[in-house]
């Protein structure tokens, strides 16, 4: 491995709060706050003074990233991390109770809504003008005559649409789903997309006749299939081929009343609110459709009431399942304007509640961190979703149950996961990611987690999925190169992380203020008598990030021997990093010129064996699924099992 770059040759730099030149060895957090862990004395020697004050007394604790709360010490578990909503069904007359009741027993929407006449001929009652866009370069490749999924082309010819397709999970969402048909309108006007809309159609509907259980008819891919073909009606029924009109309008009669009947069914509660969305907006433009609405908006708001929690942070914390959740209340929204109708007040109030989460993992690049299973989507893709959400709000404050802790400060954002991971059955990519954090600075991405593990199937191999969602895959802590958490297959986590316990609160330095956040979890305390504890804390104006990692007993007493540790930092792509002479620091320069540096604390290592600072490879999976060769620093060695202390600086530099 190369050396530093050019600045890295001695490692010093300038205290600002004393404004004296010393070596850049880190102090300590555990003796900045000057408090025992557990009652645990363990200390490292202070080299920089890093004279803090808490503002408002030991119980000031920022909420925000401006305002403080008095709070006390906040013990997170997977039960408690999310809380279900109570969201009630929408108020309506006992009229409309009845038809509800006797539709969902089975009675037909043509008996309730004209019993003395004949059923309605399918069509569709309104045309939909949905506020999202699709990816044109997907949409344009439609029309060249492929599939561009996160970057692999597959040609439309060799594409196999029957149950029996052995697909990866991310062609499943697209095919199945129908959400090319998004892509494929934003890629140029209608009369040049209705050709390659009705062929690929004209392909899926021969081998798709009917349902079954196979994956075309898992719950999600049903309703996404169904809104879209909705949605986007007018790209598959303007055609000259009147017999495959009526074919799909017979189709998405069918695909109504199977979800009426299976929509419980769903693999979880993502699921099933696509599932529902579906059915309202059948209601909303199909004849009849009065009884299947009043029965799919009582389901819908119910299936939202279990999938969000109060802070409207998803059940599976992935931030891509927000993002479709906000989607289809897009567009199940433009499915009710299309018929001059107000939606019930409770999804607005949904929608509401689900953009400022989002807005917390967004970094000051306007892109996406990478959080369970996510890869970093990009800024434009995430403006364009929450302009079309209509909701104008900041990013989330009180994110005690979302669980991600975000900080900002001079276009300068760490997110930091605070919170258990979440429970099996509600997991879709995830992730091992607890007290893992990410920073960006003006724009750059310094510190990052791998994510992708979403997009595997596409460019990124899905032989690599579970390794993203390790523990090592992200900027945190591991122990014997385990999982804090315990990673399966398909996406489920199993024994590891219970509690989080979360204290965040403002410090004031001599030259303003730092936002301080320390956080434990136990999912090493039942392998190994180790309880993770991590503090950050960063100057206001984001130049300065000093952290601690504290491994502490779990009984009375520690445990003898040693055991292997590694604190990992994935670095930012286009990063240059170098290595100090002694190994105990490095030098990142940036590729807007700028340069940064990150030392090990003197002392670091208290009760055990020094770290060693070392470069490994790593890899980073961009917003469009694409995996990236980045570099990672890795503070690694054997620490004591009764308890050890790891402090660090990363600083600007200039």
């Amino acid at each position: 491995m190369d050396q530093a770059p050019a600045r890295t040759g001695e490692f010093s730099a300038t205290d600002s709060d004393t404004g004296t030149n010393t070596v850049a060895d880190v102090a300590p957090v555990s003796s900045v706050v000057n408090r025992d862990v557990h009652n645990r004395k363990v200390r490292s020697q202070m080299a920089i003074p890093f004279d803090t004050q808490d503002v408002g007394g030991g119980d000031a604790l920022i909420m925000g990233e401006s305002a403080a709360h008095s709070a006390k010490r906040e013990t997170l578990e997977p039960g408690r991390a999310l809380v279900i909503s109570d969201f009630a069904p929408p108020s309506t007359s006992a009229g409309e109770r009845l038809i509800r009741f006797a539709y969902r027993m089975g009675m037909s929407a043509s008996t309730l809504s004209a019993p003395f006449s004949k059923p309605a001929k399918p069509r569709l009652l309104g045309t939909v003008e949905s506020p999202l866009l699709g990816e044109r370069a997907a949409g344009v490749a439609l029309r060249t005559g492929h599939f561009l999924v996160h970057g692999v082309k597959a040609p439309i010819t060799q594409m196999d649409f029957s149950p029996t397709a052995r697909l990866t999970p991310p062609f499943d969402k697209v095919i199945h789903g129908f959400s090319w048909l998004r892509d494929l309108a934003s890629s140029a006007p209608r009369e040049q997309c209705t050709a390659t809309a009705e062929r690929v159609l004209a392909a899926w509907l021969a081998v798709n006749s009917k349902p079954g259980k196979s994956t075309p008819w898992n719950v999600e891919h049903v309703g996404h299939r169904l809104l879209n073909w909705l949605v986007h009606a007018p790209l598959i029924l303007s055609g000259k081929d009147a017999k495959l009109r009526g074919q799909t309008l017979e189709a998405m009669s069918d695909t109504a009343r199977w979800l009426d009947r299976n929509v419980s069914k769903a693999n979880d509660r993502s699921g099933e609110v696509a599932g529902w969305c579906a059915i309202v907006a059948a209601g909303l433009l199909l004849p009849e459709g009065r009884p299947r609405r009043l029965f799919g908006e009582a389901g819908l708001i119910r299936a939202l009431g279990e999938l969000v929690a109060d802070d409207g942070g998803v059940l599976s914390r992935s931030p891509l399942a927000q993002m479709d959740a906000i989607a289809l209340l897009v567009d199940l929204s433009a499915c009710y304007r299309a018929r001059d109708m107000d939606p019930p007040e409770a999804l607005g109030t949904m929608l509401d509640l689900l953009v400022p989460p989002l807005l917390s993992l967004i970094h000051s690049d306007g892109g996406l961190g990478s959080w369970q299973g996510a890869g970093a989507v990009r800024a434009d893709r995430l403006a364009a979703l929450i302009d079309a959400s209509g909701v104008r709000a900041r990013p989330l404050k009180d994110v005690r149950q979302w669980g991600y802790q975000r900080v900002a400060g001079n276009k300068t954002t760490l997110i930091f996961d605070a919170a258990p991971p979440p429970l099996s059955r509600n997991a879709r990519a995830g992730s091992a990611s607890t007290l893992a954090f990410e920073l960006c600075a003006q724009g750059q991405r310094i510190i990052v987690n791998c994510g992708g593990a979403a997009f595997g199937g596409g460019q990124v191999p899905a032989r690599i999925e579970q390794g993203l969602r390790a523990t090592a895959a992200h900027s945190t802590l591991t122990l014997d190169d385990a999982n804090s958490t315990a990673v399966h297959i398909n996406g489920k986590l199993g024994a590891g992380v219970n509690e989080v316990e979360v204290d965040r609160r403002s410090q004031r330095l001599k030259q303003g203020l730092a936002a301080r956040i320390e956080a434990s979890h136990d999912g090493y305390a039942a392998r190994y008598g180790l309880t993770h504890r991590r503090v950050l804390i960063m100057r206001e104006d984001g130049s300065e990030l000093r952290g601690e990692d504290l491994l502490v007993p779990t009984g009375k007493k520690g445990k003898n021997g040693k055991i292997g540790f590694a604190i990992r930092f994935h670095i930012g792509r286009g990063i240059e990093i170098g290595l100090s002479e002694d190994k105990k620091g490095a030098g990142l320069a940036l590729p807007d010129g700028t340069y940064w540096q990150f030392r090990m604390a003197a002392g670091s290592g208290t009760g055990s064996e020094s770290g060693e600072l070392k470069i490994e490879e790593s890899m980073w999976v961009d917003g469009n699924g694409r995996p990236h060769p980045i570099q990672q620093l890795v503070v690694q060695g054997m620490t004591s099992r009764s308890g050890g202390s790891f402090s660090w600086l990363l600083k600007k530099m200039g």
